[in-house]
């Protein structure tokens, strides 16, 4: 029900990595002082799966003895792990890459912008070293070439199992596969990260099974495309916990099921496959829960787009799943203006989503990104028209939004508490995915942690969040909690 202007901006600053590290260190009784030698700053930009890579980078460093440090005078060396998505996205890189090199001088470039390496080298020539995306062993390469390894104790600077999270202890991403067979003529996704490759399933579900270990409770699975996983291997068995296990979205989400878990999945395509995903919700072995980026509603400019599916059919399948499904939320991300959109399209694609109903909304304006196949078509839309279509948009989908968290007032849901502040805590139900959805505050609540999950009824509810106030029973708990 969130409404949102895309913006590219998920920055984890350089305080994050370090935060996240000292937590760890302290809860396992490490002495938490900084290593003397080879320090490393690490800024990471843009979306989850890039988090991911940033996670895995870190890894291998702090695996090797690196330190990772808050600032740029405190650094040796500055890592920049890039975005590319769209022109905001690719400003937001130049512009870091530039305050790195002003704060610090030292700097290697990596992520989705890296496979334009003349381009970062035309505003930047001073970078150390540039790599694309998910190249994991090339970045540590070039760390070794300017900064060699320290002289390490593995003893003293362990590194947990499931590596090293940039995300709150209790939740964390699982990436399943990497690039993406599509070709959206808006999208250069494929030129930079490739087609698409699955990683085995056993891999995966060890990874899964690491991560609840270390306290996470909730997966949020990602890929380009997470629908399609384990199409590249036609489906390949693989085992695991000594089980056959197909590489397929419903095997792996079978098994995610059996680790009492909350399993949100993002970035899946509708393919037929889907639905029969929704048993496995209605049976809560994954959140009811679908991030489907439908992108339009208009045949004309689904094709132009190359995207699959129609008005018509997409209001068929989201009818038949809450049907099935009753609690299922449905977010999704759509594009305005795109080449040759005219008002009645547009009119058309406002009608869709009124008639869908969705939960929650995302949408921004088309960007003419370089290499966008869709920057040839004819009749761009002017820039001033974009705008106004993008307001007109998320004006209607607030009015949508708003009335269906009314919805929920009265009602009583399960909240995992995500922070604690002076007002009292902020949380999410298995209608909020982290960062992207709306959140349920609870005014007044402070005798709680990130983590830990209550039961709340509703009260009050906006645009774009909600309120609760925590229900009898866990209100005695607490207090009980509180008391011992």
């Amino acid at each position: 029900m969130t409404v949102e202007k895309f913006i590219p901006n998920q920055t984890t600053t350089l305080e994050t990595p370090v935060k996240v590290l000292e937590a760890g260190r302290q809860q396992a009784g490490e002495n938490t002082s900084s290593n003397p030698a080879a320090k490393i700053g690490f800024v990471s930009l843009g979306c989850p799966k890039n988090l991911v890579d940033s996670e895995r980078i870190l890894t291998q460093l702090r695996t090797e003895g690196y330190d990772v440090v808050p600032t740029y005078n405190d650094a040796e060396l500055v890592i920049v792990n890039t975005c590319g998505f769209i022109d905001s996205a690719v400003q937001e890189s130049l512009d870091t890459i530039g305050e790195a090199l002003a704060e610090n001088g030292k700097v290697i470039v990596t992520g989705c912008l890296g496979i334009k390496e003349d381009e970062i080298r035309e505003v930047h020539p001073n970078v150390l070293a540039i790599t694309g995306p998910h190249a994991y062993e090339s970045v540590v390469e070039r760390v070794h070439e300017h900064l060699p390894k320290p002289v390490h104790n593995p003893f003293e600077h362990l590194v947990p199992d499931h590596g090293i999270k940039l995300t709150p202890r209790h939740y964390a991403y699982l990436k399943i596969s990497e690039g993406c067979n599509h070709r959206c003529t808006f999208c250069i996704i494929p030129s930079m990260r490739g087609d698409l490759v699955s990683r085995p399933v056993g891999e995966v579900l060890d990874e899964a099974k690491r991560l609840k270990a270390a306290g996470v409770s909730e997966l949020l699975v990602i890929s380009q495309d997470t629908s399609a996983y384990g199409v590249d291997v036609k489906h390949r068995t693989g085992f695991w916990n000594g089980m056959p296990v197909k590489a397929h979205m419903q095997q792996l989400c079978e098994k995610l099921g059996e680790l009492d878990m909350w399993v949100r999945l993002h970035y899946v395509y509708p393919y037929p496959h889907v639905d029969d995903l929704i048993p496995l919700m209605n049976e809560g072995r994954v959140l009811p829960y679908l991030d489907i980026p439908f992108q339009h509603a208009n045949k004309r400019i689904l094709r132009l787009m190359k995207r699959p599916g129609s008005a018509e059919r997409t209001i068929e399948r989201v009818k038949a799943w809450r049907e099935a499904c009753p609690e299922l939320i449905i977010r999704s991300t759509f594009i305005v203006g795109f080449p040759g959109e005219t008002e009645e399209e547009f009119e058309e694609l406002l009608d869709f989503i009124r008639e869908a109903q969705l939960d929650r909304v995302g949408c921004f304006a088309y960007s003419p990104v370089e290499g966008a196949k869709a920057n040839d078509l004819p009749d761009p839309v002017p820039e001033h028209i974009k705008q106004e279509r993008l307001a007109r948009f998320m004006e209607v989908q607030s009015e949508i939004s708003a009335a269906r968290l009314k919805q929920r007032i009265g009602k009583e849901y399960l909240v995992v508490i995500d922070s604690v502040d002076a007002e009292g805590a902020v949380g999410r139900t298995y209608a909020d995915a982290p960062e992207v959805d709306g959140v349920v505050h609870l005014n007044g609540v402070h005798d709680v942690k990130p983590g830990d999950r209550v039961w709340a009824e509703i009260i009050h509810a906006d645009q774009h969040d909600v309120w609760g106030v925590i229900s009898p029973e866990d209100d005695e708990a607490l207090d009980d909690e509180t008391t011992a």
